[in-house]
């Protein structure tokens, strides 16, 4: 049947495999406990018969189904050791060897396995065969985890030698004397006082053979290390998330430390990922010390005593030890040195904040650079450098993590039919990188597990959830509002999640996910908790952010969307006093995520919310030129108001779709979602909706050269009384600038001026600076140049004290022409290119069309033709590109300056070119041009 995002087998449990063993095993167990050998063998021969290779080879598995097979592989090896158990219980031991050898091969290190095949070979008869099997797995303890085998194998060995003919046993003891004598480098129990071995101990991990990266945490380590090490002991703790790269990077520095410390190279895994295996100080001090050769004889009971022994042992030795994934302070400090003869390397997924141990290192991610070079050493060097771009994916999608690198090379490193392309497109496909991540014994799950499952269990919970958040900003009242916490609770579980390198934090109040681990706490919230739970915890994160950002909106435009959007019930308002009082700094801060939150509001079916979330962000995005933001939060606005069949909310949509494509230069797609807005509110019968969507076609009319229609529209719009006195703000700009672009200046500036008034009796900044810009606009084209300098000033001084950034390349643009009037042409030039920038910044590409106009005409004016003729060339291509006729006239007459001189033919044909349009539009510029054109009829040229 078909479940969430895949689908469910249901069949009864008899008929499944893993279900039937689990049962024929406890059953097997159960009966050898009360001693009944033929049942016990033939329950547990019949469960293991079921195995017939790895548990679902093959499939991709998420955290899940991957925690399930490895403890189900577990029972198979119990189940293995059972059957052998009675196999011996029924004296037919030799039954039990071939398994037991099998299993022993494949796990070298399981010691319960060896000592059932030293039963089984005693009793057949084999006694120097376990005494083999004995030898074997006590060198790879020792070599392997620096321990002892445990008491029953050697009690075990005791009693076979005991048992063996005198030759035989001599020549075995003999044999056994030699492998166990002291390793090189250990002092043995008369050692004490005397100075330590020539040949150095080495228990370092095999240093990988493509390190790379790291260049500059690595320079500062080793100088930090040769500034102290002759005064104190030096510990350098290195932290991360989990498969960051810290143990290898240990290792690595080891590696370049052993030439300054030769006699001891030491490591411990500290097993910190979790309380069940942790190692204890008095455990890891057994451990390190028989390592250095100390034998079990000499090894006190008292931590005291052990800590001591371990300093004095130290003092004679020049080491470098490295305690891997410690799980706290309390368990590092007992087994740092006192005497300046050690190096200390302690790797954690915890931040460890003791003072005793210094600073610590965190290790980020590594960079692209650093990523390609890690994967060209799996998949070879020709393969990267064939498809770098490929390469720069695979390792974006692995989050530039090393282990997730190191493992996406790998996968690809034996599928050489594969092109690096086919791996990036795998990953990038619409279900989880993780299961892309993953190889023989090592996976990025894994990983992400250890430091997971430590964890209390509600903390467990906030990090799931974190997974359900849209954006990547979290700061502790949103995760209050998703979890239903408290904020104080939800910023103690985010110190914590940042502690274990779950979460990082970006500064003092707000945290953010790896991707990767994004994805880790998105698998482990869908399979552990209900859907049901996931939805009420997104309903209650898009009540609180709706609620923020509609109060922040209406302190900038209170009367309008007031009359537009009724407040949605909160449950929690404490979570909005959390945030302060209403800034537009926080819309800024977390302005990316707003409009994430848009997207997922609608895909979670919480359709009100998205399209009110949309509308309540338009005004702060539109005075700081978000334009796109507009785009994308009003398209996801505008499908969630067509799935709640709200035709009033369509109209709100398609009307502010079309705010953001009249200031981008799509005249097209502003027409179409204006003339659809109309619609819609007439259908609601909102007439004041239908009047503010008419009355913005004077934008369209004003951008697309139709100045007449712009001027006679908007006196239709001032005449209708339904507009009252919201259609102050709405009508008087647009139709101000229509009037200004004839040459009605002195029409243009009393309505600026009307603008102006509406926005002091109102307080409003954003209409003030606005009003003040189109002053200064129609100053400068009056002639009255430093007066519009200071009244444009004046309008930028508003928006630097407000933060509003909405066209200020227009006044920019405006003081350009005013400082090139008045010959100061250098800061005109300095305006011009500001503008030209701003606009092209925020996709203002009529406005970036005008910006190249008037720099080619202020170069002109600084005696630069060749670089005034090519902006000219590239407002024409821009221009014409978005149907802009009043730029295209002026790039044809400023390419016709150009050519006047050199080439009078080339010359008429752009000044008639230009005529035309001006003509056309009813512009004062095409008095000028007739002059010109004139002028090259009688011979002058002017």
């Amino acid at each position: 049947m078909r479940q969430r995002n895949g689908y469910r087998l249901d069949l009864p449990p008899q008929l499944i495999d893993v279900f039937c063993f689990e049962s024929e095993q406890s059953s097997g167990r159960r009966a050898l406990a009360v001693g009944d050998l033929g049942q016990a063998g033939r329950l547990l021969g019949r469960a293991l018969a079921r195995w017939e290779g790895p548990m679902l080879a093959g499939l991709p598995l998420g955290p899940v189904l991957a925690a399930r097979t490895v403890g189900v592989e577990e029972e198979r090896l119990l189940a293995v050791e059972l059957l052998a158990e009675v196999h011996l219980r029924a004296g037919r031991g030799d039954l039990a060897i071939p398994s037991l050898r099998e299993l022993a091969a494949r796990h070298p290190l399981r010691e319960q396995t060896h000592l059932l095949l030293m039963r089984a070979l005693r009793e057949h008869g084999d006694g120097a065969a376990a005494l083999v099997v004995y030898d074997e797995i006590r060198q790879r303890l020792i070599t392997e985890l620096g321990v002892s085998p445990a008491a029953t194998l050697e009690a075990l060995r005791r009693r076979i030698l005991a048992e063996m003919p005198n030759r035989a046993a001599a020549v075995v003891r003999g044999e056994s004397a030699v492998r166990h004598a002291p390793a090189p480098g250990s002092t043995g129990a008369s050692a004490v006082g005397r100075r330590p071995p020539t040949t150095p101990v080495d228990h370092l991990p095999r240093s990988v053979t493509d390190f790379v990266g790291r260049e500059a945490v690595v320079a500062r380590l080793l100088s930090e290390t040769r500034r102290v090490e002759d005064r104190v002991p030096v510990v350098h703790v290195i932290d991360g998330m989990a498969g960051s790269g810290k143990t290898t990077l240990a290792v690595h520095l080891a590696r370049r430390l052993s030439d300054r410390y030769p006699d001891a190279r030491l490591y411990l895994d500290l097993r910190g990922h979790g309380e069940k295996d942790l190692v204890e100080p008095a455990a890891a001090l057994v451990v390190l010390l028989r390592q250095l050769g100390v034998p079990s004889e000499r090894m006190p009971v008292e931590l005291d005593e052990r800590m001591e022994l371990w300093r004095r042992e130290l003092a004679r030795r020049k080491s470098v030890i490295i305690l891997d994934n410690a799980a706290s302070s309390d368990q590092i400090l007992p087994l740092l040195p006192v005497e300046p003869t050690a190096v200390v390397l302690v790797t954690s997924r915890r931040r460890l904040t003791h003072p005793d141990l210094g600073a610590s290192q965190t290790l980020p991610v590594m960079s692209s650079g650093e990523g390609v070079e890690l994967l060209a050493l799996s998949v070879g060097r020709e393969r990267v450098d064939a498809e770098l771009e490929a390469a720069l994916e695979v390792v974006r999608r692995c989050g530039h993590l090393p282990l997730a690198i190191r493992l996406a090379g790998a996968r690809l490193s034996h599928r050489h039919g594969w092109r690096l392309a086919d791996l990036a497109a795998q990953m990038a496909g619409p279900t989880s990188v993780l299961p892309h991540l993953g190889g023989e014994n090592s996976t990025v799950t894994g990983a992400f597990a250890a430091s997971y499952e430590p964890l209390p269990e509600p903390t467990k919970r906030v990090f799931r959830f974190l997974g359900l958040y849209p954006g990547n900003r979290l700061s502790p009242p949103a995760v209050a509002a998703l979890t239903g916490l408290t904020v104080a609770k939800a910023r103690a579980a985010l110190d914590e999640l940042t502690d274990r390198h779950l979460v990082e934090d970006l500064d003092a109040t707000h945290y953010r996910l790896h991707d990767l681990m994004r994805q880790y706490a998105v698998e482990m919230c869908s399979h552990i908790d209900s859907a049901a739970e996931r939805q009420v915890a997104l309903g209650q994160l898009f009540d609180f952010v709706l609620a923020a950002t509609l109060r922040i909106a209406e302190t900038l435009e209170s009367g309008v969307i007031g009359s537009q959007l009724t407040r949605l019930p909160i449950d929690r308002p404490e979570l909005l006093a959390s945030i302060g009082e209403p800034s537009v700094e926080w819309l800024e801060t977390h302005r990316t995520d707003l409009v994430a939150m848009v997207s997922a509001a609608r895909e979670s079916g919480f359709y009100e919310h998205a399209w009110r979330l949309a509308r309540s962000l338009w005004r702060f995005c539109y005075i700081r030129g978000y334009f796109e933001d507009i785009v994308r939060a009003h398209q996801d606005g505008l499908i969630a108001a067509e799935a709640t069949g709200d035709v009033d909310a369509m109209g709100l949509m398609n009307n502010y779709l079309a705010s953001a494509y009249v200031r981008t230069g799509d005249k097209q797609s502003t027409l179409d979602y204006l003339s659809r807005a109309v619609e819609h509110f007439h259908r609601s019968g909102n007439a004041l909706g239908a009047a503010r969507s008419r009355a913005n076609l004077a934008a369209v009319y004003l951008w697309s050269g139709h100045l007449n229609e712009a001027v006679t529209l908007g006196f239709e719009c001032l005449r209708d009384t339904v507009y009252g006195n919201e259609g102050t703000p709405i009508l008087l700009p647009n139709l101000g600038l229509a009037l200004m672009g004839l040459g009605r200046h002195a029409e243009a500036l009393r309505l600026h001026r009307l603008h102006l008034a509406w926005a002091r009796i109102n307080s409003d900044d954003f209409h003030m600076l606005n009003a003040l810009s189109h002053i200064g606009s129609v100053r400068t084209r009056m002639g009255d140049l430093p007066q519009a300098i200071r009244i444009l000033n004046s309008s930028l001084a508003v928006r630097d004290r407000t933060g509003h950034r909405y066209a200020e390349a227009e006044v920019r643009i405006d003081l350009g022409i005013a400082y090139r009037g008045l010959g100061r042409l250098v800061e005109a030039q300095q305006q011009h290119e500001s503008a030209r920038h701003l606009a092209a910044e925020v996709g203002e590409r009529h406005i970036e069309a005008v910006a190249l106009n008037e720099l080619g005409s202020t170069l002109r004016a600084r005696g630069r033709d060749g670089e005034a003729a090519e902006m000219h060339r590239e407002a024409l291509r821009l221009a014409t590109r978005i149907t802009h006729p009043h730029e295209q006239g002026r790039a044809l007459a400023g390419l016709a300056e150009h050519f006047a001189s050199v080439d009078p033919a080339e010359a008429r044909r752009h000044w008639e070119r230009a005529l035309a349009i001006f003509r056309r539009m009813g512009v004062p510029e095409r008095l000028d041009v007739e002059r010109r054109l004139a002028g090259l009829d009688d011979g002058t040229g002017s």
